[in-house]
Formats: structure tokens, C-alpha cells, sequence
């Protein structure tokens, strides 16, 4: 194996760094949380997790939004699912992410606070949303 230059053994932290910041909990606006069970996975949601990565790196929130993954979250028919978490707005579980569906919920629910009603499939009853 070759031998890392000083330049190259900086280059390594400053990468390390910013991975172990996307994973730090601390002063993150939300949580995107992609199911990973074996439904998820057939049905490409590690496509969408990574079209998630992806997008949030594009608009420069990879460190502001922590990216998580779950087992299967019981819509099997609907997935990939998806559960944002964001402070101010409803839980949301969104189904049939895919990499252009996961762009749409970064720059319309993350960045607007606006929700996809067409992909919307849990949701607080209008009742909770008033308290």
C-alpha cells in the first residue's frame, strides 16, 4: 500500500468529518426516515435513500437533515415508504418514493413546508393538527 501524504491524510478527516456529521442528531430540521425491510429493498428503496443523499448534498443540507433507515413500516403495497420528521409540520409517511418523488419531498416538504398530498398515505387526523 502506498504511503498518504500529509495533504491526503487531510483530505480523509475533512470526508470523515462530514459523514460523521450527517449522522449526528444534534440541530437537525428533520429526519427522513426510508423502510429498508425486504418489501422496501424489492421495491427500490435503496434507490431512494440514495436519491435522498443525493438531493440533500445538491442543496447543501447533508448536514442539516439526518437520514435514517427502518424496517418495513406495514404498507408493503405503497413502498418504497418514506417518514419525514420535522419540527413545525404532522409526521409524514409518504408512498412509491422513488429518486423523483425523494427530490420533490426535499425541495417542496424540507425546504417549502409545503406537503405532497398526492403521495401522502399517514397523516395526524385533522383534530391533533388543531391542538
Amino acid at each position: 500500500m502506498a504511503k498518504m501524504s500529509l495533504e491526503d491524510l487531510r483530505k480523509l478527516r475533512e470526508s470523515t468529518q462530514q459523514q460523521i456529521k450527517k449522522r449526528d442528531t444534534d440541530g437537525k430540521i428533520a429526519q427522513v426516515i426510508v423502510g429498508m425491510g425486504t418489501c422496501g429493498i424489492a421495491a427500490g428503496a435503496k434507490a431512494t435513500l440514495d436519491a435522498f443523499v443525493k438531493a440533500l448534498d445538491e442543496k447543501n443540507m447533508g448536514g442539516d437533515v439526518i437520514i435514517r433507515q427502518t424496517g418495513c413500516m406495514g404498507l408493503c403495497q405503497n413502498e418504497p415508504t418514506v417518514e419525514i420528521v420535522m419540527g413545525g409540520m404532522p409526521n409524514i409517511i409518504y408512498g412509491r418514493v422513488d429518486a423523483a418523488c425523494a427530490k420533490e419531498i426535499v425541495e417542496k416538504h424540507l425546504i417549502k413546508k409545503e406537503l405532497l398530498n398526492d403521495r401522502i398515505l399517514d397523516r395526524p387526523a385533522v383534530d391533533i393538527l388543531k391542538k
